[in-house]
């Protein structure tokens, strides 16, 4: 038999190297290809996505035809090369060794390596293009790789390994997706924030973001109709709280503007006063402000009163409250509120005791612990375990405080001073 050409021995090397280069950069394309955006371009009628979603969703069999034939093509390429160092140094151990190193270093570079970078380089580029001729060789492989997966399957229940993920298995978790999230570099800063914000409405409760006992805006029904008038007229939210003779005492909610209207046309009596109050709607503490945005959803509501477990009155959640959470400051706050803290000539800033942690964090850029106390009062308190008297400094959280003054047991105003 006459002996095959060097040219031929050469141009079918570089042609199985070509091959084994295929399959190589074929599965590391498609193994390395973002699964939310496949799934994406299946949902946009990509014929190149689906045909490279179902063969993901036979991963054994896809693996396996992928590989028996690169390691076909690599078992040829060898014996191709010892071919070639045979024709050229002979029946030695020379030849043998340097078959051997040109081999190994011929598939390294040329069929693994080299494929396998640009692979996972270009992964969508290549693997949807690639599908089309993958999907045909799958079928036609079938038998055989349904033979081969025989032996795979039986070792891996041999393993107690499954070969398929079990249901759930790619889902994230919250933190998972906070971080993809952080690191998707073509979502504007604005909609991130938003994003990570909507995280946290289930960690976040309404105690985190109420209105406390002592700012609430409330009215006595048992009040001269003159003062109520006047305290209407100077009220600085939309809603107000309406009791009699005690705050826990609560009767329900007030519209201002209805209160106002029959102001103007002189019709503010105490009897007109109880038919427009609305019925109080009551949350119990701890209640996740996911679930309470749902709760107002339900209500048609936009105000809920935030009660202990012994039912005394806690603080006030409005449905903006919340929004601010999402979005950030949109609403008009009374001054007390946006009074809550007044930056000073040193840098320091004067902060009422009863202003929120949460609320410092996000307007000031401080970073206070939120697990414990939700006020700066009930932080200041847990930290010394003691009533501290005016002008004690102490430091929490790497913030010098300066205790400025104290009042019914209970810090009214701190000197807040930037960490050193």
């Amino acid at each position: 038999m006459e002996a095959i050409p060097l040219s031929t021995l050469f141009m079918t090397l570089i042609v199985l190297l070509a091959i084994s280069g295929f399959f190589s950069i074929s599965e590391t394309s498609m193994m390395a290809l973002n699964r939310y955006r496949l799934r994406h371009l299946v949902q946009s009628g990509h014929t190149g996505a689906k045909l490279a979603s179902q063969l993901l969703a036979a991963t054994d069999r896809f693996l396996s035809m992928v590989l028996f034939g690169n390691n076909l093509v690599n078992a040829a390429i060898a014996l191709l090369v010892g071919e070639i160092a045979y024709r050229y140094l002979g029946n030695s151990q020379l030849a043998l060794v340097a078959a051997t190193g040109a081999a190994t270093f011929a598939i390294l570079v040329f069929s693994e390596i080299t494929p396998k970078v640009v692979g996972a380089t270009y992964a969508e580029r290549i693997a949807l293009p690639a599908s089309y001729l993958l999907t045909p060789l799958l079928r036609v492989s079938q038998p055989l790789v349904w033979f081969i997966n025989l032996f795979v399957r039986a070792l891996l229940a041999l393993m107690r390994l499954k070969p398929r993920p079990e249901p759930g298995a790619h889902t994230l978790s919250v933190e998972e997706r906070r971080t993809l999230v952080l690191e998707a570099g073509y979502l504007p800063k604005k909609h991130q924030s938003i994003l990570l914000n909507l995280f946290d409405l289930e960690a976040i409760t309404v105690d985190d973001v109420m209105v406390p006992r002592n700012h609430i805006e409330a009215i006595d029904l048992d009040a001269p109709l003159e003062d109520i008038g006047r305290q209407i007229a100077t009220a600085h939210h939309r809603r107000v709280l309406v009791y009699r003779g005690h705050l826990d005492e609560v009767v329900g909610t007030l519209r201002v503007r209805n209160v106002l209207n029959l102001v103007q046309n002189e019709e503010l009596t105490k009897e007109t006063l109880r038919e427009i109050v609305r019925e109080p709607y009551f949350v119990p503490a701890g209640t996740p402000l996911f679930s309470q945005l749902q709760n107002f959803q339900e209500h048609q509501d936009r105000v809920s009163l935030v009660v202990d477990e012994y039912g005394e009155l806690m603080g006030l959640v409005t449905l903006e409250d919340i929004l601010e959470e999402i979005i950030g400051e949109f609403t008009t706050h009374s001054p007390l509120q946006t009074g809550g803290f007044a930056r000073q000539a040193d840098g320091s800033y004067l902060v009422e005791g009863a202003t929120l942690l949460r609320e410092l964090n996000r307007k000031l850029g401080f970073s206070f612990p939120l697990e414990g106390p939700k006020t700066l009062n009930g932080l200041i308190l847990e930290h010394l375990q003691d009533m501290p008297e005016p002008n004690t400094s102490v430091k929490i959280a790497g913030y010098p405080l300066e205790i400025v003054q104290t009042q019914d047991r209970a810090v009214k105003a701190v000197r807040v001073f930037p960490p050193t």
